[in-house]
């Protein structure tokens, strides 16, 4: 990182999941190369999930020049939850599983040192504005009125019970243990209905799998809306009518490229209020649990400031 940067007062969250794994070094060599910049850094590493919850909001209560969060699609959850709707601006070091806040913003996502730097460059010039998605509904414990925001994507259905899946499983690391769970979750495979209210239009709907995109991917570079933008004012709902085992399998490998938008199967349509109805339909959203369906949805158009390159 270059050393003639403007300091910026800067709060750096690294996952505690990471904290006993492989990558437990990336937090603080992260913090390091910061302050060897001249950033003013508060390093947040704790033990817990809730502690470091707790913690953030009050540093994020001192306005900083910016929020850094270290890990994947999950700590990317966290920091939009700390910063949306506010001016602090959110960074991230991608070293998670899926990273596909980071695939969307063109940032890079398979490499921390390039990460890294990606962000260094980023301190130099204004944030990015970018739209954000806050969910409403009740808590699955409680039974609470609940408000949750998303950054990238929801997946309600099929994609979602792999989501939850994946997320239980310990190995193996990186993108494939969605591979794994989707081939385990397949033998489940059936279509639910669906009540989907888009706008105030009311549809319903048999489908296998319903997901929202913000951003253009899910599950480690699943392009399930390849053409959604994370600044136009739209969420792109991607519907998926039911499919047998077979011909999900035949159609799966085209997700990545994002060419199975093509199929007859297969509809986009963009909204910026959606409500998702369904018996058994869970919910998750960039890759965290929600809880059971119904869920409402509304985009609010830059809500969410971003370390990040322009669009292209």
């Amino acid at each position: 990182m270059a050393n003639d940067v403007k300091p910026k007062r800067l709060i750096v969250a690294i996952n505690p999941g990471s904290a006993g794994g492989g990558r437990k070094a990336i937090g603080p060599i992260v913090v390091q190369g910061l302050r060897g910049s001249g950033h003013d850094v508060t390093e947040l590493q704790e033990d817990s999930y809730q502690e470091l919850l707790v913690n953030a909001r009050a540093a994020i209560a001192t306005e900083p020049d910016g929020f850094v969060v270290v890990g994947g699609d999950g700590m990317v959850n966290l920091g939009a939850n700390m910063v949306a709707g506010t001016t602090v601006p959110l960074g991230i070091v991608s070293s998670g599983t899926g990273n596909d806040t980071a695939r969307s913003l063109n940032l890079p996502f398979d490499d921390t040192a390039a990460s890294v730097a990606a962000l260094g460059e980023a301190l130099q010039h204004e944030p990015r504005v970018i739209d954000a998605a806050i969910m409403r509904f009740a808590d699955p414990v409680t039974g609470a009125p609940t408000e949750r925001w998303f950054a990238c994507s929801l997946s309600a259905g099929f994609d979602a019970s792999v989501n939850e899946r994946a997320n239980r499983m310990k190995h193996p690391r990186g993108p494939s243990r969605y591979i794994i769970a989707l081939v385990i979750e397949l033998a489940r495979l059936k279509p639910y209905h669906y009540t989907l209210t888009l706008d105030g239009e009311q549809l319903e709907v048999d489908a296998n799998m319903v997901s929202i995109g913000n951003g253009v991917s899910l599950g480690g570079g699943m392009m399930i809306t390849p053409d959604a933008k994370m600044d136009d004012g739209l969420l792109d709902v991607m519907i998926v009518r039911p499919l047998s085992r077979i011909n999900f399998l035949r159609i799966f490998p085209s997700v990545f490229k994002g060419t199975h938008v093509t199929r007859k199967e297969v509809s986009i349509i963009r909204a910026r209020t959606v409500r998702i109805e369904g018996q058994g339909v869970v919910i998750t959203a960039d890759g965290e649990s929600v809880g059971p369906a119904p869920v409402d949805v509304e985009l609010v158009p830059g809500a969410l400031r971003v370390l990040a390159p322009p669009a292209p």
